[in-house]
C-alpha cells in the first residue's frame, strides 16, 4: 500500500510530509495551527487534536502507515511555518525531546525583519522570561530569565526589509522573535514584538533540522522548501 506524501485532514489543504522513518515523521507546518495539548479544545486549529482524531478515524494517510500514535516533539508558534517533528511512540518522544533539551538538535530558521541590522553577523544571549500579567508574551529578563542563545547572519537587504538566517542554540518561547526585536529589528508581521502591519504575515520559517538519530546514530538532515517564503518577501534563495 503506497503511503500518501501528506497528512490529509478534513477541510484543510494537505500538509506535506518532509521526512519519515520508523521513529519520527516531519511535516511542513502551515500557518495558523497551534501546538497545544490534545485536551486543549479552545480552538479548531489544535494540530495535535486534529491528528489524533484523524488517526482514530482511520484516515488513509495514517492507516497506510499503521499509525496508532503521533505526538509533536517540539513547538512552533502558530504563525511560524516549516519543519515540525512528530514521534511515533512515547519512547521516541522522550529520545527526541532529549536531543532538543541537550542542544544536540541543529535548528535553522529564515527570518525577515524590518530595517537594516548594524551588523552582518552576531550572537544574542539575552535571557528570557514570561512577561508579568501578559499571557503568552515573553520579555528580556537578565535577572530571573532563562539562558537563551541565537546566532544570526544577514543574507540580503531589499529596501526596508532584511532576510536573516537564525540558528537558535536554545529553544525558549519566542526566542528568535524577541532576540531579533532587541538586536536588529522586529520580525515582519509580528504583532506581539513589532508593529504587525496589515498585509504582512509573520516572516519566520523553520527551514532545517539536523541531528544524529538517537537509535541508529545515523546523521539526518531535514530541509523545508524556502523558495516560496523568499519570493513572498522579494528575496533571493539563500544557502543554509
Amino acid at each position: 500500500m503506497a503511503k500518501p506524501i501528506s497528512i490529509e485532514l478534513p477541510g484543510v489543504p494537505p500538509i506535506p510530509i518532509l521526512y519519515e522513518d520508523r521513529s519520527v515523521l516531519a511535516i511542513d507546518k502551515p500557518r495558523g495551527w497551534m501546538l497545544v495539548p490534545y485536551s486543549w479544545q479552545k480552538t479548531n486549529w489544535n494540530l495535535q487534536a486534529a491528528i489524533v482524531s484523524s488517526i482514530g478515524a482511520g484516515d488513509f494517510w495514517a492507516r497506510a502507515r499503521g499509525l496508532k500514535f503521533l505526538k509533536f516533539v517540539h513547538r512552533l508558534d502558530a504563525e511560524t511555518t516549516g519543519i515540525l517533528l512528530f514521534a511515533k511512540s512515547p519512547g521516541a518522544v522522550e529520545s527526541y525531546s532529549d536531543l532538543f533539551e541537550d542542544r544536540r538538535m541543529e535548528k535553522t530558521y529564515l527570518a525577515v525583519v524590518e530595517g537594516v541590522p548594524s551588523k552582518t553577523e552576531w550572537t544574542c544571549q539575552l535571557k528570557l522570561g514570561p512577561a508579568p500579567g501578559q499571557i503568552g508574551r515573553m520579555r528580556v529578563d537578565e535577572r530571573e530569565g532563562k539562558e537563551a542563545e541565537t546566532h544570526f547572519r544577514v543574507v540580503q537587504t531589499i529596501g526596508p526589509q532584511t532576510l536573516i538566517v537564525a540558528r537558535p542554540l536554545t529553544g525558549r518561547t519566542h526566542q528568535i522573535r524577541l532576540h531579533l526585536a532587541e538586536t536588529a529589528g522586529p520580525v515582519v508581521g509580528d504583532d506581539v514584538y513589532g508593529r504587525g502591519r496589515d498585509g504582512f504575515k509573520l516572516g519566520l520559517r523553520a527551514a532545517r533540522l539536523a541531528f544524529a538519530d538517537p537509535f541508529t546514530r545515523r546523521r539526518i538532515e531535514i530541509r523545508a522548501p524556502v523558495e516560496g517564503f523568499c519570493r513572498e518577501y522579494g528575496f533571493d534563495i539563500p544557502a543554509l
